[in-house]
Protein backbone atom coordinates (compact mmCIF):
# COMPACT_ATOMS: atom_id res chain seq x y z
CA UNK A 1 0.00 0.00 0.00
CA UNK A 2 1.12 3.53 -0.34
CA UNK A 3 0.65 6.65 1.29
CA UNK A 4 -0.92 9.52 -0.48
CA UNK A 5 -1.01 12.97 1.62
CA UNK A 6 -3.40 15.65 -0.38
CA UNK A 7 -2.48 19.23 0.62
CA UNK A 8 -3.85 22.59 -0.02
CA UNK A 9 -3.71 25.68 1.78
CA UNK A 10 -7.59 25.66 1.64
CA UNK A 11 -8.23 22.32 3.02
CA UNK A 12 -6.63 20.21 6.03
CA UNK A 13 -3.94 17.75 4.50
CA UNK A 14 -5.72 14.53 4.20
CA UNK A 15 -3.46 11.18 4.12
CA UNK A 16 -5.29 7.98 2.16
CA UNK A 17 -4.36 4.69 1.16
CA UNK A 18 -3.63 3.68 -2.23
CA UNK A 19 -3.77 0.23 -3.43
CA UNK A 20 -0.31 -0.54 -4.88
CA UNK A 21 -0.26 -1.91 -8.35
CA UNK A 22 -3.67 -1.43 -9.46
CA UNK A 23 -2.36 0.15 -12.82
CA UNK A 24 -6.28 2.09 -13.20
CA UNK A 25 -6.07 4.39 -10.06
CA UNK A 26 -5.34 8.06 -10.64
CA UNK A 27 -4.70 10.59 -8.42
CA UNK A 28 -7.85 12.65 -9.69
CA UNK A 29 -9.69 8.80 -9.33
CA UNK A 30 -7.85 8.54 -5.69
CA UNK A 31 -9.02 12.04 -4.90
CA UNK A 32 -12.68 11.73 -6.22
CA UNK A 33 -13.08 8.87 -4.05
CA UNK A 34 -12.03 10.32 -1.14
CA UNK A 35 -13.78 13.67 -1.59
CA UNK A 36 -10.58 15.51 -1.86
CA UNK A 37 -11.62 18.76 -4.29
CA UNK A 38 -8.84 18.55 -7.07
CA UNK A 39 -9.80 20.83 -9.97
CA UNK A 40 -10.51 19.10 -13.05
CA UNK A 41 -12.58 19.43 -15.93
CA UNK A 42 -11.67 17.19 -18.62
CA UNK A 43 -10.41 14.16 -16.89
CA UNK A 44 -8.82 13.01 -19.36
CA UNK A 45 -4.89 14.95 -19.55
CA UNK A 46 -6.20 17.60 -22.53
CA UNK A 47 -7.03 20.77 -20.29
CA UNK A 48 -4.54 20.77 -17.58
CA UNK A 49 -6.91 22.08 -14.70
CA UNK A 50 -5.72 19.01 -12.52
CA UNK A 51 -1.76 19.97 -12.81
CA UNK A 52 -0.38 19.05 -9.31
CA UNK A 53 2.72 18.93 -7.51
CA UNK A 54 3.68 15.33 -6.78
CA UNK A 55 6.76 14.94 -3.49
CA UNK A 56 8.17 11.47 -2.81
CA UNK A 57 8.21 10.88 0.75
CA UNK A 58 10.16 8.27 2.44
CA UNK A 59 13.30 6.30 1.50
CA UNK A 60 11.61 4.46 -2.02
CA UNK A 61 13.24 5.28 -5.20
CA UNK A 62 10.79 7.37 -7.63
CA UNK A 63 8.52 4.17 -9.09
CA UNK A 64 5.68 6.67 -10.55
CA UNK A 65 4.92 6.08 -14.22
CA UNK A 66 6.79 8.45 -16.42
CA UNK A 67 4.70 11.34 -18.59
CA UNK A 68 2.72 10.26 -21.35
CA UNK A 69 3.02 12.42 -24.24
CA UNK A 70 -0.32 14.53 -23.77
CA UNK A 71 0.87 15.07 -20.15
CA UNK A 72 4.10 15.97 -21.34
CA UNK A 73 2.70 18.65 -24.10
CA UNK A 74 0.31 20.15 -21.34
CA UNK A 75 3.07 20.85 -18.42
CA UNK A 76 5.38 21.94 -21.70
CA UNK A 77 2.19 24.66 -22.50
CA UNK A 78 1.80 25.62 -19.06
CA UNK A 79 5.38 26.26 -18.21
CA UNK A 80 5.82 23.51 -15.54
CA UNK A 81 8.93 21.81 -17.33
CA UNK A 82 10.89 22.96 -19.61
CA UNK A 83 12.41 21.01 -22.65
CA UNK A 84 15.62 20.99 -21.13
CA UNK A 85 14.37 19.01 -17.82
CA UNK A 86 12.04 16.86 -20.03
CA UNK A 87 15.40 15.79 -21.16
CA UNK A 88 16.89 15.68 -18.34
CA UNK A 89 13.84 13.49 -16.82
CA UNK A 90 14.23 10.88 -20.14
CA UNK A 91 17.98 10.49 -20.14
CA UNK A 92 18.68 10.16 -16.36
CA UNK A 93 15.11 8.08 -15.90
CA UNK A 94 13.61 10.44 -13.27
CA UNK A 95 10.33 11.34 -12.91
CA UNK A 96 8.67 14.86 -12.98
CA UNK A 97 7.64 16.94 -9.80
CA UNK A 98 4.74 18.05 -11.75
CA UNK A 99 1.96 15.74 -13.36
CA UNK A 100 -1.73 15.76 -14.15
CA UNK A 101 -3.74 14.27 -11.59
CA UNK A 102 -5.87 12.36 -14.38
CA UNK A 103 -2.99 10.62 -15.45
CA UNK A 104 -0.42 9.81 -12.75
CA UNK A 105 -1.06 6.20 -11.29
CA UNK A 106 0.95 6.13 -8.10
CA UNK A 107 2.65 2.61 -7.21
CA UNK A 108 4.11 1.70 -3.85
CA UNK A 109 5.38 4.59 -2.76
CA UNK A 110 4.31 7.27 -0.42
CA UNK A 111 4.45 10.89 -1.82
CA UNK A 112 2.80 14.32 -1.37
CA UNK A 113 0.29 15.89 -3.53
CA UNK A 114 -0.36 19.40 -3.56
CA UNK A 115 -3.14 20.89 -5.52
Amino acid sequence: MALITFSNPEYKDKTVYAVAGSFTETVLKIAKTNKIPIQFSCGDGECGTCVVKVTQLGDKAPMGYHLEEKEKAILLELGKITKSEMEDMIVNDLPSKWRLACQFIPRDEDILVEY
